[in-house]
């Protein structure tokens, strides 16, 4: 059974994973999470546990999260890309 990681577990190695598995720049993060980029390089560049008020960690989380990030915690912090099939084509409007 997977477990959930809580967001005040999040750490900076973690989100810099994050990032690698997305190929999202220190940039790209700052604009889908509303996070300020010297925020995000403050952040990344201290180890260990995120030293941040917990709707900052939340923003980022819901940013990576959103993006395909899974955070877990079986054998201790983790993460994983999630990749959801398309079943549906997009529409290209060429139908029209």
């Amino acid at each position: 059974m997977k477990k959930s990681l809580d967001s005040l577990s999040i750490t900076s190695e973690l989100i810099r994973a994050s990032r690698a598995l997305l190929r999202w720049s220190q940039g790209e993060l700052a604009r889908a999470s509303g996070i300020s980029l010297p925020t995000i390089k403050r952040l990344e560049a201290m180890p260990g546990i995120l030293a941040a008020h917990s709707s900052t960690v939340a923003a980022l989380r819901r940013a990576l999260e959103s993006a395909g990030i899974e955070f877990t915690d079986s054998n201790g912090p983790g993460l994983r890309l999630i990749v959801e099939s398309k079943t549906k084509k997009p529409d290209d409007g060429a139908g029209l």
